[in-house]
């Protein structure tokens, strides 16, 4: 029964919030709120966003960017990954494709 959700009460701003969540679930529910509650805190001591929803959106959008960003970097690398395998496959191809024989 470990799927089933369950409440959990966590804590952003030092408010409660009471979020179902399944056991397996918890300690990523508990890392994500951390780090919301760590750009929460960002947005509210830079001290230009006053109001916790305020506070939320702007905490929001920087994880948005954040994440937008990853994507970026990740679909460069894989970019990267795909071309070097490419390349790899071509010289094995020729390789092959010259009867040379390979030693182990």
């Amino acid at each position: 029964m470990s799927g089933a959700a369950k409440p959990v009460t966590v804590k952003i701003l030092d408010k409660d919030y009471l979020v179902s969540c399944s056991d397996s679930e918890r300690d990523q529910l508990h890392t994500a709120v951390a780090y919301l509650n760590g750009k929460m805190l960002e947005v509210k001591n830079a001290g230009k966003v006053v109001g916790t929803e305020r506070i939320a959106v702007m905490a929001a959008l920087n994880i948005a960017h954040e994440l937008l960003a990853c994507r970026v970097e990740s679909d460069h690398y894989n970019n990267s990954v795909d071309d070097t395998v490419r390349r790899l496959q071509i010289k094995i191809d020729e390789v092959l494709g010259q009867g040379v024989a390979l030693e182990m």
